[in-house]
């Protein structure tokens, strides 16, 4: 599908599992000046790939039915961190979204969906609207890993840095917010704030507050910046 001309202003969809995160984002849009609060809708998708993936699809298929379509589609929200490239408190953007624990486990090893020839298990926002986004905000920029499953071992996150070296978070929306941006042929970017160490669950160590305020101080920084033209990327 051929992504949507750009119009003005653009209209921008902003995806996050649970309300608590989009609360933290609305604060940032709401102070913002009028003209760039009017481009921005904030939707609790719900939690996990398959619900970001089916909320996201509503949104988008709504507005555009209203012929107010969206231009870009942002998943946001809190999401572990891998160490020591992602601390706790910190922001990351992403600049590939993968689907890691889509595939089939073998006695070889993992192979993703992708290698299996049943579609891909990768989507990459448009690396210029990445680099931006990172630039005003101070985030360091990677892979974003969406699993189904969070990590709760060292194990575990050891396997998927095996799998992934580019990693740099874990979350359980991005890619199931990707795919439902693509079959609309709309952009998309994701930016995490990070909660948690990813490896052994330890709750006492959690700032989910702390990421929450990282999240609203993130948007406030992107919030005039994403609805400047999307360029083609080089």
């Amino acid at each position: 599908m051929t992504p949507p001309r750009i119009l003005t202003p653009p209209r921008i969809l902003i995806a996050t599992a649970v309300p608590a995160e989009r609360d933290a984002v609305a604060r940032a849009v709401s102070a913002a000046p009028p003209e760039h609060r009017s481009a921005y809708d904030c939707v609790a998708v719900g939690v996990g790939p398959a619900a970001a993936a089916a909320g996201t699809a509503t949104a988008l298929t709504t507005a555009a039915l209203r012929g107010e379509p969206y231009h870009l589609v942002v998943s946001a929200g809190i999401g572990g961190g891998f160490q020591p490239e992602a601390p706790v408190g910190s922001l990351v953007i992403a600049d590939a979204l993968v689907a890691a624990d889509l595939g089939a486990e073998t006695g070889e090893g993992f192979l993703s969906v992708t290698d299996l020839g049943f579609g891909t298990s990768e989507h990459t926002p448009p690396p210029a609207r990445a680099r931006d986004a990172a630039a005003v905000t101070g985030a360091r920029t990677g892979t974003v890993l969406t699993v189904s499953t969070v990590t709760g071992t060292a194990r575990r996150a050891a396997e998927l840095r095996e799998r992934h070296p580019e990693a740099v978070a874990e979350a359980m929306e991005g890619f199931g917010v990707a795919e439902a941006a693509a079959a609309h042929g709309v952009p998309v970017l994701e930016v995490r704030a990070v909660s948690n160490p990813v490896g052994p669950r330890d709750r006492a160590a959690w700032r989910i507050g702390d990421a929450l305020a990282a999240l609203t101080a993130a948007f406030g920084a992107l919030v005039p910046v994403l609805v400047l033209p999307l360029e083609e990327s080089p």
